[in-house]
């Protein structure tokens, strides 16, 4: 649920306008009490959409601003509905994909001010999969994982899984067929991703010696190729017998 909060008749109008395009929306017109209703509203995890200054916006905010990996996103519009600022979680919480789509909406002008989004990312695919797994099941998978991130195969750069899996057909088959580079790392190299991971497996590490293969081959991939930090675009999806994760990296 987001919570779509108003301040002034044109801005409530403007509320009531959005309420009808964005799921799961709610809109709060001069919400009472104003400061204790909405900081609970953030702390509780729910996106917010505020129609008044910036701010009023960080004056409430700022004593439950705790983290930019955990904390909701916030926008703030002016009450013409003219711009669409990403304030908080732009990057990693997604206010700035969720501006441009409001945007849209409302065809009004996102404001990013964050770098990122003028950087041209590299994208890392990571796949786990059982001994002699069907190419066509890999390659099911992966479409269907590239569709729930909005990428296409020209945005990826390589296929990536464990060493142990360097000579495993149905990987090697898929790499042929989609003109990527198949690279494999080992258990060490993947380890240093553990605290990236979205969830770590006991029984995958007890069998191969790390907590994941595919989140941590796409994560080790992405940083290899531009020496940045990596992050998760989509956590591990699977399949009866195949895994796969997509990691990226911006270049410095």
């Amino acid at each position: 649920m987001s919570k779509i909060i108003a301040l002034t008749d044109a801005g409530h109008r403007l509320a009531l306008r959005l309420n009808t395009e964005i799921k799961d929306s709610e809109v709060w017109f001069k919400p009472k009490p104003f400061t204790e209703s909405v900081q609970q509203a953030f702390r509780d995890g729910e996106a917010l959409i505020f129609i008044c200054a910036t701010g009023i916006v960080m004056r409430m905010l700022a004593p439950v601003i705790e983290d930019k990996r955990q904390d909701p996103p916030v926008l703030v519009l002016d009450e013409l509905g003219q711009y669409v600022i990403p304030l908080l979680s732009g990057h990693e919480g997604g206010a700035n994909d969720w501006a441009a789509q409001v945007a849209d909406m409302l065809s009004a002008q996102a404001v990013i001010t964050t770098a990122k989004p003028y950087l041209q990312p590299v994208y890392s695919v990571g796949m786990g999969c059982e001994r002699h797994c069907p190419v066509e099941e890999l390659e099911r998978l992966l479409e269907q994982c590239l569709s729930d991130a909005g990428l296409t195969l020209d945005h990826i750069q390589s296929l990536n899984s464990i060493d142990i899996k360097a000579d495993e057909v149905g990987l090697i088959e898929l790499a042929r067929k989609l003109g990527k580079p198949y690279q494999t790392w080992d258990a060490q190299q993947l380890g240093s991703m553990d605290g990236l991971l979205s969830t770590r497996s006991e029984y995958v590490f007890n069998t191969v010696g790390v907590y994941g293969v595919a989140e941590s081959a796409a994560l080790y991939a992405a940083q290899q190729a531009t020496g940045q930090a990596p992050e998760l675009v989509l956590n591990k999806q699977k399949t009866r017998k195949a895994t796969c994760a997509i990691a990226r990296s911006y270049p410095a």
